[in-house]
């Protein structure tokens, strides 16, 4: 009781030193910030004098603190900043105010706000209303936002009025099949995949071949070459688990020029297959850029280095993308790590060192099989922070086995195709069997694998 009246107490001196100092801003702006709870007979008209003053981290911090009031007697003042303020940023924590208030005459001025050319204004008004969701009249209202401009304020109210009925599975969210566990198929990854149940595997990592850059990856067309991959990634959508992750990493590739009479062409295939992912379902999470010792890339700077006339200038590409991409779900990310129990959510943080960056320094690998290979550290990272053990980690273009080998090591489940012989006999080699492996590696053609399944 005594603390109470001791915080009372303090408070007020506050608010009477924040009007004898009305005029000195930092003062004022440091008080504002620091003010924490407020006891709810605390008086708030102290702060009234700073609505209109003429900083607007002041005029927001002002808001911010008559909100914690949660007092009707100021919802003239705020519904006055709300419609008026120049600032969005001011105008949105005001009708936070008001919706924190949970009062029914409060509803007209959200409504009002749904107006506000600010999408996050017209957010934090719908946040308001929901309150009274359930009621006729309010439910008529939020659920016309369904064809709203925006496409936040359409993802707010489709979760709240349209979202699908997801299938239920009897399988549990952390666990896989086991008759995909540790295993690599030789052949077409998307006639693979259709064998394979929904909702199978909860981490793709994986780097599709580039357009025409190897006697492997050779297409009629560049068209032809992304609409392949929009196929392969609408599979990978079916098959991934609820709000889990694709890791796509890809870069421009550049086709040498016919002759001297003719120039080369480069291809931005990270950013022309975005947009295919997006349609499908895919949500994108983050851009992660790989940079690798310039002198472990083709020198495109020598000419430019001889004669430094502009417009022959290009810069030697020492980076490629990982592109994080989340299938589409209305839950959030506690639900999946809820799913697992203590035990594996423990052995399964990330210890040590991490990369607090997007800008990932890491020395690419070179081998005599296969010409494009992922380096260790790349997967090693990937898999720690993208999924748990135990999970299942999919790589639909198996290409050198890094992703099932360095899976296998950090305790996770691998399950690769890999349509080149030449390249599923290396990854048979690189992918060794342990004595106390439950599930020791195997290696099938797509017709063994079928027989599997039957």
């Amino acid at each position: 009781m005594r603390a109470n009246e001791n915080m009372r107490t303090k408070t007020q001196n506050i608010g009477e030193q924040l009007l004898k100092n009305r005029t000195n801003s930092a003062y004022v702006l440091n008080t504002l910030e620091n003010l924490g709870r407020l006891p709810r007979d605390f008086d708030g008209r102290c702060l009234l004098e700073f609505l209109d003053n003429e900083s607007s981290t002041i005029r927001f911090l002002a808001v911010k603190n008559l909100g914690k009031l949660r007092n009707d007697a100021f919802l003239v003042f705020l519904t006055r900043i709300a419609q008026n303020d120049p600032d969005t940023n001011v105008r949105r924590e005001a009708v936070s105010a008001i919706g924190r208030m949970r009062k029914p005459d409060t509803k007209e001025i959200l409504f009002a706000k749904i107006k506000d050319k600010d999408p996050k204004v017209v957010c934090q008004a719908i946040r308001g209303l929901l309150i009274f969701k359930g009621e006729a009249g309010i439910d008529a209202k939020l659920s016309s936002l369904i064809d709203h401009e925006n496409e936040m304020v359409r993802q707010v109210i489709r979760k709240e009025y349209f979202a699908e009925k997801r299938k239920i599975y009897t399988q549990p969210h952390p666990e896989s099949y086991d008759y995909l566990k540790n295993v690599v198929v030789n052949g077409d990854t998307i006639e693979t995949m259709k064998f394979l149940q929904d909702e199978s595997v909860h981490l793709t990592f994986t780097s599709p071949p580039y357009y025409n850059a190897r006697d492997y990856s050779i297409y009629p067309s560049y068209k032809a070459y992304l609409e392949f991959l929009r196929d392969v990634f609408q599979e990978v959508y079916r098959i991934t688990k609820e709000g889990r992750f694709l890791l796509l990493n890809t870069s421009p590739v550049i086709v040498p020029r016919v002759s001297r009479a003719h120039s080369s062409k480069r291809y931005p295939i990270p950013f022309d297959i975005h947009h295919y992912l997006m349609e499908m379902g895919w949500e994108f999470i983050d851009d992660i850029v790989w940079e690798k010792p310039e002198a472990s890339v083709k020198n495109r700077i020598g000419g430019f280095m001889q004669h430094r006339k502009p417009l022959g200038y290009k810069p030697n590409p020492v980076t490629e993308y990982v592109m994080v991409y989340r299938k589409a779900t209305e839950k959030l990310l506690d639900w999946n790590i809820r799913s697992y129990d203590n035990k594996t959510v423990e052995a399964s943080k990330v210890s040590g060192r991490y990369e607090t960056t997007n800008v990932w320094k890491i020395d690419p690998c070179f081998d005599k099989i296969h010409s494009a290979i992922f380096p260790v550290e790349l997967c090693k990272r990937v898999i720690q922070y993208y999924s748990y053990k135990g999970d299942l980690v999919f790589d639909p273009f198996g290409g050198s086995g890094t992703v099932g080998k360095t899976a296998k090591m950090l305790d996770r489940y691998f399950f690769l195709t890999e349509k080149d012989k030449k390249y599923f006999s290396y990854i048979k080699e690189k992918i060794t069997m342990d004595l106390d492996d439950q599930f020791p590696p195997r290696f099938l053609s797509l017709n063994e694998f079928k027989e599997v399944l039957e």
